[in-house]
Formats: C-alpha cells, sequence, structure tokens
C-alpha cells in the first residue's frame, strides 16, 4: 500500500508546487483567480501532507505509536485546512460569478487585496471553529486500549477512545461540518444559480460555450474535494457495515486524490496557465 499512496503524496507535491512556482514567477498571473489557485494548492498540500509522513512511516518502519498530543495537534491542522479549503472553494465560486455576471466591474470588485481578505477570513474561521475540537478532546479520560482504526486522527475516530460521555464533542463536531460545509455549498449553489440565470439569457452559443468552459474546472474540483469529505464524515458516523480496512484505505485516498487532480484539471481547463506551464518547461 505504501507504493500507490507515495506515488500519489509526490505527485500531488510536485504539481502543486509547479502550479504554486510558475504563478509566482509569472507576473501576469497575479490576478485574483490565480491568488485563489495558489491558497487552494497551498491548502492540498496541507492536507496531504499533515496525514501522509505518519502514514508511510506505518507502512514503511512500523512506527504505529503517536503521543496524544502529537494525534491532537495532527487533527487539529487535518480539520482546520479542510475547513479552510472549503472557504477557498467557495471564495472561488464567488470569483467566477463576478467573472461572467460582471465581467466589466471585476477588477474593480476583485483586487488581489481582496482576495488576500477573504483568504485571511477563512483562515480565522477555521481555526475559530476548528480549535475547540481538540481542547474539548484533551479534557476526556481515555480508555486502556488506545488504539485508533486509521493512518491518521480524525475526530470520531480519536472521540471513539473516551471512557467518558462523548455526547458534546459528537454534536460540535457535527455542528462544524454542517456549518462550514452547508455555509459554503449554499452560497457556492446560490453563485451558480446567478451564473445559469445570466448565461441563459446570453443569445449567442459561442458565448455560452466560453462561460460554461470558465466554471467547468471549478466544478470539477467541488465534486473531487466534498465527496470525499462527506464520504469521510458520513462512513465515520454511519458507516458500521463497511469492512475496516476498505474504509480506511478509501478514506486516505480520498485525501490523497483532489491534490493530486486539482493541479491537472485546472492546468488542463485554464489555457493561459497550460501556456506558462508549457513554454517554461520547454525554456528549461
Amino acid at each position: 500500500m505504501s507504493i500507490p499512496f507515495s506515488t500519489f503524496y509526490f505527485i500531488g507535491m510536485l504539481g502543486n508546487f509547479t502550479l504554486l512556482f510558475v504563478i509566482g514567477k509569472n507576473q501576469t498571473l497575479h490576478k485574483p483567480m490565480y491568488l485563489l489557485l495558489c491558497m487552494l494548492a497551498l491548502t492540498d498540500i496541507g492536507t496531504t501532507t499533515s496525514i501522509m509522513p505518519k502514514a508511510l512511516f506505518i507502512f514503511w518502519f512500523n512506527l504505529k505509536v503517536i503521543t496524544v498530543g502529537g494525534c491532537l495537534t495532527q487533527m487539529f491542522f487535518l480539520h482546520a485546512v479542510s475547513a479552510l479549503h472549503s472557504a477557498i472553494l467557495m471564495a472561488m465560486a464567488f470569483d467566477r460569478y463576478v467573472a461572467i455576471c460582471h465581467p466589466l466591474r471585476y477588477s474593480t470588485i476583485l483586487t488581489n487585496t481582496r482576495i488576500a481578505m477573504l483568504g485571511l477570513i477563512g483562515l480565522i474561521r477555521a481555526v475559530l471553529l476548528v480549535l475547540p475540537l481538540p481542547l474539548i478532546l484533551s479534557r476526556q479520560p481515555f480508555c486502556a486500549n488506545r488504539i485508533i482504526p486509521h493512518t491518521h486522527c480524525e475526530h470520531i475516530a480519536v472521540v471513539k477512545m473516551s471512557c467518558a460521555d462523548t455526547t458534546v464533542n459528537r454534536t460540535y463536531g457535527l455542528m462544524v461540518a454542517f456549518v462550514v460545509m452547508g455555509s459554503d455549498l449554499m452560497l457556492i449553489a446560490v453563485s451558480y444559480s446567478l451564473i445559469t440565470r445570466a448565461v441563459l439569457r446570453i443569445s449567442s452559443k459561442k458565448a455560452h460555450q466560453k462561460a460554461l468552459n470558465t466554471c467547468t474546472a471549478h466544478i470539477c474540483v467541488m465534486l473531487t474535494s466534498y465527496t470525499s469529505v462527506l464520504f469521510t464524515i458520513l462512513t465515520h458516523r454511519f458507516g458500521q457495515a463497511i469492512p475496516p480496512h476498505v474504509h480506511i484505505i478509501l478514506a486516505d485516498l480520498f485525501f490523497l486524490v483532489p491534490p493530486v487532480l486539482n493541479p491537472i484539471i485546472y492546468g488542463v481547463k485554464t489555457k493561459e496557465l497550460r501556456d506558462k506551464v508549457g513554454k517554461y518547461t520547454c525554456r528549461r
């Protein structure tokens, strides 16, 4: 299992760091859309790096032990970066809405400074919502059999080790998941409903195609990201019928696959970025 896992991890890191490097080196790409892509790449790097090094140590060196503090720290970073990832996807939907519905005002509505502020707000929201999870768990007594049936410290997996009443932990964890994903998905749905209404008013088929092409990459990224998060949340709570080994492998793959696919999706669908990557590669 370490071979596909390490391969996915390496490809994901290579793709996302390449994206960051190309956008950073080209002044013409210092635009709101590409700044959002950089934020997305950073969250992809953070998500996989928070779980894969430890998972690979388990596979390669049989190092299965982790301290309680290390486990809670890993849990915080995993869920905080995931919440930030969701906020960035919501900001990208707003970016597409402005680009299609208000193209003449795009440069005045969405500046680089405002995009940075949106990223900072998303980071603050993620930290404030996720920080209580490890803090509450740190006060809980754990049973003698402290075994997590996973390669990483997911919140519910750690909660199940507690010998005390975990109603508060479970309720708050579920509330955070629905607040973060529910609010972001609702705003994304509003953005795309307004985009759809604007596109339907356009009479030109060429303009239709151009407008839809600007959203295709974002829609694909959303599908890969939210599918993985929803699967992980629901199977931890309601997936008792799923064999444990299947659950573990799928949970890890769902954290690995989106960071691999996201740079490829945007590299293929975004012509300006594709051209810059191609020119830089040929020059090298």
